[in-house]
Protein backbone atom coordinates (compact mmCIF):
# COMPACT_ATOMS: atom_id res chain seq x y z
CA UNK A 1 0.00 0.00 0.00
CA UNK A 2 1.20 3.44 -0.83
CA UNK A 3 0.61 5.73 2.09
CA UNK A 4 2.07 8.94 3.48
CA UNK A 5 4.07 8.93 6.69
CA UNK A 6 3.42 11.80 9.10
CA UNK A 7 5.52 12.91 12.06
CA UNK A 8 6.17 15.83 14.36
CA UNK A 9 3.12 15.79 16.58
CA UNK A 10 3.20 16.02 20.34
CA UNK A 11 1.84 17.59 23.47
CA UNK A 12 2.04 21.37 23.60
CA UNK A 13 0.52 24.12 25.71
CA UNK A 14 -1.96 26.64 24.40
CA UNK A 15 -0.14 29.26 22.36
CA UNK A 16 2.69 26.94 21.48
CA UNK A 17 4.00 25.79 18.10
CA UNK A 18 4.75 22.57 16.26
CA UNK A 19 6.04 21.62 12.85
CA UNK A 20 4.54 18.58 11.20
CA UNK A 21 6.28 16.68 8.41
CA UNK A 22 4.98 14.29 5.81
CA UNK A 23 6.75 11.97 3.43
CA UNK A 24 4.56 11.25 0.44
CA UNK A 25 4.77 7.97 -1.52
CA UNK A 26 6.08 9.78 -4.60
CA UNK A 27 8.00 12.84 -5.68
CA UNK A 28 6.12 15.95 -4.60
CA UNK A 29 6.78 17.59 -7.94
CA UNK A 30 4.40 15.05 -9.49
CA UNK A 31 1.54 15.98 -7.17
CA UNK A 32 -0.67 18.89 -8.10
CA UNK A 33 -2.70 19.36 -4.93
CA UNK A 34 -1.59 18.26 -1.46
CA UNK A 35 -3.18 18.84 1.86
CA UNK A 36 -3.12 18.43 5.59
CA UNK A 37 -6.20 17.01 7.24
CA UNK A 38 -7.24 16.92 10.86
CA UNK A 39 -9.50 14.54 12.72
CA UNK A 40 -10.54 15.89 16.08
CA UNK A 41 -11.86 13.50 18.74
CA UNK A 42 -15.32 12.31 17.76
CA UNK A 43 -15.26 14.31 14.53
CA UNK A 44 -14.84 13.53 10.88
CA UNK A 45 -11.57 14.19 9.14
CA UNK A 46 -11.43 17.66 7.61
CA UNK A 47 -9.06 19.45 5.28
CA UNK A 48 -7.31 22.30 7.09
CA UNK A 49 -4.62 23.33 4.61
CA UNK A 50 -4.13 22.83 0.91
CA UNK A 51 -1.22 23.55 -1.44
CA UNK A 52 -1.76 23.80 -5.18
CA UNK A 53 1.26 23.27 -7.42
CA UNK A 54 3.60 24.66 -4.77
CA UNK A 55 2.12 28.10 -5.40
CA UNK A 56 -1.37 28.62 -4.09
CA UNK A 57 -2.47 27.89 -0.54
CA UNK A 58 -5.86 27.61 1.09
CA UNK A 59 -6.72 27.28 4.75
CA UNK A 60 -9.85 26.52 6.68
CA UNK A 61 -11.19 29.45 8.66
CA UNK A 62 -10.28 27.74 11.91
CA UNK A 63 -6.54 27.76 11.17
CA UNK A 64 -6.13 30.71 8.83
CA UNK A 65 -3.39 33.04 9.99
CA UNK A 66 -1.92 30.46 12.35
CA UNK A 67 -0.94 27.48 10.17
CA UNK A 68 1.35 27.48 7.15
CA UNK A 69 1.64 24.71 4.58
CA UNK A 70 4.81 24.39 2.55
CA UNK A 71 7.11 21.92 0.82
CA UNK A 72 10.71 20.98 1.44
CA UNK A 73 11.65 19.81 -2.03
CA UNK A 74 15.15 18.91 -0.96
CA UNK A 75 13.79 16.29 1.39
CA UNK A 76 10.60 15.61 -0.57
CA UNK A 77 8.48 16.52 2.45
CA UNK A 78 5.24 18.36 2.95
CA UNK A 79 5.28 20.55 6.05
CA UNK A 80 2.71 22.19 8.25
CA UNK A 81 3.77 24.90 10.68
CA UNK A 82 1.30 25.23 13.53
CA UNK A 83 1.45 28.44 15.57
CA UNK A 84 -0.66 29.95 18.34
CA UNK A 85 -2.13 26.55 19.04
CA UNK A 86 -5.51 26.25 20.69
CA UNK A 87 -7.23 23.38 22.45
CA UNK A 88 -9.52 23.01 19.42
CA UNK A 89 -6.46 22.13 17.32
CA UNK A 90 -6.17 18.84 19.15
CA UNK A 91 -6.50 15.86 16.85
CA UNK A 92 -4.71 13.50 14.53
CA UNK A 93 -3.13 15.20 11.55
CA UNK A 94 -2.81 13.44 8.21
CA UNK A 95 -1.38 14.39 4.85
CA UNK A 96 -2.61 13.24 1.46
CA UNK A 97 -3.43 14.53 -1.95
CA UNK A 98 -6.64 16.52 -2.36
CA UNK A 99 -8.85 14.73 -3.06
CA UNK A 100 -7.21 11.90 -1.16
CA UNK A 101 -5.70 9.30 -3.48
CA UNK A 102 -3.42 7.39 -1.15
CA UNK A 103 -4.29 5.01 1.61
CA UNK A 104 -4.43 7.04 4.80
CA UNK A 105 -1.35 6.83 6.97
CA UNK A 106 -1.19 6.58 10.73
CA UNK A 107 -1.22 10.32 11.17
CA UNK A 108 0.50 12.23 13.92
CA UNK A 109 -1.21 13.18 17.17
CA UNK A 110 -1.31 16.81 18.25
CA UNK A 111 -2.58 17.52 21.73
CA UNK A 112 -2.95 21.08 22.96
CA UNK A 113 -3.42 21.48 26.69
CA UNK A 114 -4.99 24.45 28.43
Amino acid sequence: QRQPVESGGGLVETGGSLTLSCVMPENLRRITVMGWYRQAPGQQRELVARLLSDISTHYSDSVKGRFTISVDNGNNMLLLQLNILKADDTGIYYCNTQPAMYTWGQGTQVTVSN
